[in-house]
């Protein structure tokens, strides 16, 4: 028999209202050190893509991302850093910044098959299918990969990404919309087991999904998991419904029962009822722990001619501290143990 997670990684949005404690400002002082790192890398004249820990040296501020560390693993598995003062830094520096940050935190993996280490999460112009990737839906119209969606203003539902940690680095501001919208998978998980525990148990078993949009040819390469895992008393979960549909649009894919779509319907309606909205202010990093958080965008509107046009840096970290997955999580993650060097997407 299932039983509910205890302790801080279940939390609700409510929680989140009244104890704010998972926003931590830097301190001027933190922040001198971070300009001394960011000169010490110009120094060097290392490009961000190549910068390692020796070319941005941190004592105070590598202490502090120590204990975020401690907080993505074994605590809320959400943290926002904030107070970075944007406006005042190149776009160079800003990436030598973040990307010095993240070497700190944990490891940059890859993005996608081209091998992006830090990707600009912003609303580009023109047929996103086509550079992106797509399917033919159902109805003979267009099914967009989750990739191609992330470079919409369109809503962003729930979901899980392909790494450790997520980390997300505000430099500008949308003119209205985008607010940030996160929610607790053991609260979620819970809920479901007081509520339907014949739903949960579904999603304790494989549900198949489709690489559209990751692996180069991916739309037909399918492969099952389960939505809920467990190893060593600690929760995973991995969701994401876009790349579920994209492999009921593959033919031999098994087919979907009723259940599990109402399983899946009602993980998505119990994560909007805990969730918890932000609008991130240009400077907020924010970092969740992939296992035991589900992340969502609203839809937003740009406004260039005022530059008020929504622009993240995204990195995707693998964690010294992450938990041990379930066995059958290797199809997705390759390498399961604990702290071990894994998530990213293979570069083609």
């Amino acid at each position: 028999m299932r039983q509910p997670f205890t302790g801080p990684s279940v939390w609700t949005g409510i929680d989140l209202s009244a104890d704010q404690s998972w926003r931590r400002p830097w301190s001027s002082a933190e922040l001198a050190e971070i300009d001394a790192a960011l000169d010490h890398a110009k120094q060097s004249k290392v490009g961000w893509l190549a910068l390692t820990r020796k070319h941005f040296p941190l004592n105070a501020v590598a202490d502090k991302l120590t204990k975020v560390a401690e907080e993505l693993e074994n605590g809320r598995g959400f943290v926002l850093l904030s107070g970075l003062p944007v406006e005042r830094y190149s776009e160079n520096d800003r990436r030598l910044i973040w990307m010095g940050i993240g070497h700190w935190l944990g490891t940059p993996v890859s993005q996608d098959n081209t091998g992006q280490m830090m990707r600009d999460i912003q609303a580009e112009p023109g047929d996103l299918g086509a550079k992106h990737d797509r399917m033919q839906a159902a109805d003979g119209g267009e099914f967009l990969s989750s990739k191609a969606r992330t470079y919409s203003n369109a809503l962003l539902r729930y979901h899980t990404d392909r790494t450790d940690v997520v980390g997300l680095l505000m430099a500008r501001e949308s003119a209205s919309g985008g607010e940030s919208w996160i929610a607790g998978t053991a609260a979620i998980h819970n809920t479901i087991l007081q509520r339907r525990p014949d739903l949960l148990e579904l999603l304790y078993q494989p549900i198949y999904r489709s690489r559209l949009g990751e692996e180069v040819g991916g739309g037909d390469d399918i492969y099952p998991l389960p939505v809920f895992g467990v190893a060593d008393g600690k929760l995973t979960s991995h969701y994401s419904r876009t790349y579920v549909e994209a492999a009921q649009l593959v033919p031999t894919t098994p087919r979907m029962s009723d259940a599990q779509w109402e399983a899946l319907d009602m993980l998505a309606a119990v994560a909007e009822e805990l969730a918890f909205g932000m609008k991130l202010a240009p400077g907020d990093m924010q970092f969740i722990n992939s296992h035991i958080t589900y992340h969502a965008r609203s839809a937003f509107q740009d406004d260039a001619a005022s530059g008020r046009a929504r622009l993240l840096h995204r990195l995707w970290l693998t964690m010294p501290n992450s938990r041990p997955l379930p066995a059958d999580h290797a199809v997705l993650w390759k390498t399961v143990a604990a702290g071990a060097h894994r998530g990213g997407i293979a570069v083609s």
